[in-house]
């Protein structure tokens, strides 16, 4: 990654209690520290200039918005991580694709591994890829492009962009996977993360956490 320049715009404090901090990441911000000072500035540094105690429970891309949860303590870093691990987070993200998937609504599952020689690109390996499903449903088709609701099921790296690239229907601004009428259809990538679910590790309660959609 070359050229950082991050959005300097105030990072917006979603939710927060004794346990955990939750943000609505900006597209463009790191979710952590990159190599060398000049991508120190990220997601966590900012919400530790708040809350000196917050630990990473897990990322999204740099060019994807919405909603990155943070711990407060070893404790809770350990109980919000084994959430994702066993997949009891509900995760839904928003995208704007090119073209309307078919069916309007499904399951993806292919196998995705690292692409060493193009890294951070990762690509579909029926031999050796690690199992990655995404569910997927249209909630609107305005020409050449959709919107549509994702539901990963697993936490690859770069999965959604790569499950929707493969079924030929790329998220607009995808600087790795979208073909050229596909990237300039778009500012940014058309990736948010619009909620989260899940059980409070200290409380039981249930809780939904909820992001706009910037686009």
């Amino acid at each position: 990654m070359t050229g950082y320049v991050p959005p300097m715009t105030r990072l917006e404090i979603v939710h927060a209690d004794a346990s955990m901090v939750a943000v609505n990441k900006p597209s463009g911000l790191l979710s952590v520290p990159g190599r060398g000072e000049d991508k120190a500035d990220c997601a966590l540094s900012r919400v530790q200039g708040e809350f000196p105690d917050a630990l990473t429970v897990h990322r999204l891309d740099m060019a994807t918005s919405g909603l990155l949860l943070f711990a407060r303590s070893k404790a809770a870093q350990r109980a919000l991580s084994s959430l994702f691990a066993r997949g009891e987070v509900n995760k839904r993200y928003i995208a704007e694709v090119w073209g309307v998937p078919v069916p309007a609504a499904g399951e993806i599952s292919l196998p995705l591994i690292t692409d060493w020689p193009r890294r951070p690109l990762q690509k579909v390996d029926w031999e050796i890829g690690k199992p990655s499903v995404t569910r997927y449903e249209t909630l609107a088709a305005t020409g050449r492009t959709a919107r549509i609701a994702l539901t990963p099921l697993t936490g690859r790296s770069h999965q959604l962009r790569v499950h929707l690239a493969e079924i030929h229907n790329p998220i607009l601004g995808d600087e790795f996977y979208a073909h050229a009428d596909a990237l300039a259809a778009a500012p940014r990538l058309a990736l948010h993360a619009a909620s989260l679910g899940f059980v409070h590790p200290e409380t039981g309660v249930p809780v939904r956490l909820e992001s706009p959609v910037p686009f």
